[in-house]
């Protein structure tokens, strides 16, 4: 469900204008720090010239996730919007031995400018 973004552009590097590829990653991974860092992050991946930016979270932090989205659009930038919302599960194998795989929900909300 988490995989990077394969999406690239050409950036000039150098005096002699030497051009490589860059991928894009216009990703914000929900952790367990306060809100507004994780608003901060979008703003100013918005603000660097991204079009779409996707917050991932998963199990207990889906909810600060949403959190996130609806500042973002609400109190910060009235022009974004909410483009895609996906949903899915993580299957987790245990750290021991026993084999034993847990399921993790996830979800990836998709703003667009």
């Amino acid at each position: 469900m988490f995989r990077k973004n394969t999406l690239s552009h050409t950036v000039k590097k150098g005096k002699l204008g030497e051009k490589r590829n860059m991928p894009e990653n216009n990703a914000v991974l929900v952790g367990n720090k306060p809100v507004m860092n994780y608003v901060l992050a979008c703003i100013t991946l918005f603000h660097g010239g991204a079009k779409e930016v996707n917050i991932k979270a998963r199990g207990k932090a889906i909810s600060r996730a949403i959190d996130i989205a609806e500042v973002v659009r609400r109190r910060f930038l009235p022009d974004v919007e909410v483009k895609k919302v996906d949903i899915g599960t993580d299957r987790l194998e245990a750290r021991e031995q026993d084999g034993e795989t847990t399921n993790v929900s996830t979800i990836v909300i998709t703003l667009e400018r």
